[in-house]
């Protein structure tokens, strides 16, 4: 296989800040969340997809949802995109999945104003009132890079500023 992409961390204030606006940290936390992260990485020689772990513990009531800031960014060879999915065990347990279905990560994201900052927006979308605690570092997403192409007439020259729904505005 042919590496084409390289996962980093984003710089510290592009996280500590999204943490302590997203999940409702303190800055001390998420400075502490920060430099516990772990880059993505497959679990198996024969696994697709690279697991993001949870930057601090979660507690979700069913129906109640977060955006996750992975602390994550990634640089993706052109002709490739990274898709980010649920990890199935959870899914089949809580229904805990991704708020918008499936994530998308385009090549142009990295050089975002926000660093391309990945952030995963999740549910707790189970039916029988479980409450889903988990601890920091649990696996809770994976990415699978896919090749992806453009159709011939395409002649897009706009450039990308920011994430969640910028192209469309």
């Amino acid at each position: 296989m042919n590496p084409i992409a390289e996962f980093q961390k984003v710089s510290e204030e592009i996280f500590v800040s999204k943490a302590c606006e997203l999940a409702d940290v303190s800055s001390k936390q998420a400075l502490s969340a920060y430099r516990a992260l772990v880059l993505p990485k497959r679990a198996t020689v024969g696994s697709a997809g690279y697991d993001f772990t949870l930057p601090f513990d979660i507690s979700l009531k069913p129906g109640e949802w977060l955006t996750i800031p992975t602390g994550i960014r990634v640089r993706i060879d052109d002709g490739w995109v990274l898709l980010i999915v649920p990890r199935s065990g959870l899914g089949a347990r809580y229904r805990f999945q991704l708020n918008n279905s499936t994530g998308v990560i385009d090549s142009d994201y990295y050089h975002t104003d926000n660093e391309g900052h990945i952030m995963v927006p999740m549910i707790n979308d189970n039916r029988e009132g479980k409450t889903l605690e988990l601890k920091a570092g649990t696996a809770f997403a994976q990415g699978v890079f896919v090749p992806c192409g453009i159709a011939v007439e395409d002649e897009v020259k706009a450039v990308r500023t920011g994430g969640f729904g910028s192209t469309s505005r």
